[in-house]
């Protein structure tokens, strides 16, 4: 479903998990308590505000234990304010509810290139490859992830 909002990388991250995560809304009932809550939410996450977003995140979460997207914007938010052990742990829940979330799987892989741990990353990639008929920008974000890591050696 995600390969449905495929707009290259061009995209910025946010808008693009709010393509999707709107997309997945659309497509199932598997989503979160309202769209103001959603766009609220990802307004706090593409301004930063990502200590904000957890809060909001957990009371989505409180409502909605099994919803991979709350999960994985946990894991997403956790990253970005380098609680990795955190971030890892939503980022498998995830993956847990539906291994084949793009977003989950890619952001994982991110984690794994922020913490040095490249073959991971790589494995996450050839997931991700295979996932997908053509190429997803979640794929392509993770491959330059892992591309920009080895250029700075």
């Amino acid at each position: 479903m995600n390969n449905l909002f495929h707009l290259g990388p061009l995209l910025s991250t946010s808008l693009e998990m709010l393509l999707v995560l709107v997309g997945n809304a659309f497509f199932s009932n598997n989503n979160m308590s309202s769209n103001a809550d959603l766009e609220s939410i990802l307004g706090l996450i593409d301004e930063g505000e990502y200590i904000g977003a957890i809060d909001q995140l957990h009371i989505e979460l409180d409502n909605d234990q099994d919803n991979p997207d709350i999960l994985s914007l946990l894991g997403y938010s956790y990253r970005k304010v380098l609680n990795y052990e955190d971030a890892l742990t939503f980022y498998q829940s995830a993956l847990r509810v539906e291994p084949e979330h793009m977003g989950a799987n890619q952001h994982l892989g991110e984690l794994y290139v922020e913490t040095g741990q490249l073959d991971k990353a790589q494995s996450q990639l050839e997931l991700l490859d295979s996932l997908s008929l053509f190429a997803s920008s979640e794929y392509a974000q993770l491959k330059e992830s892992i591309e920009q890591y080895r250029r700075k050696g």
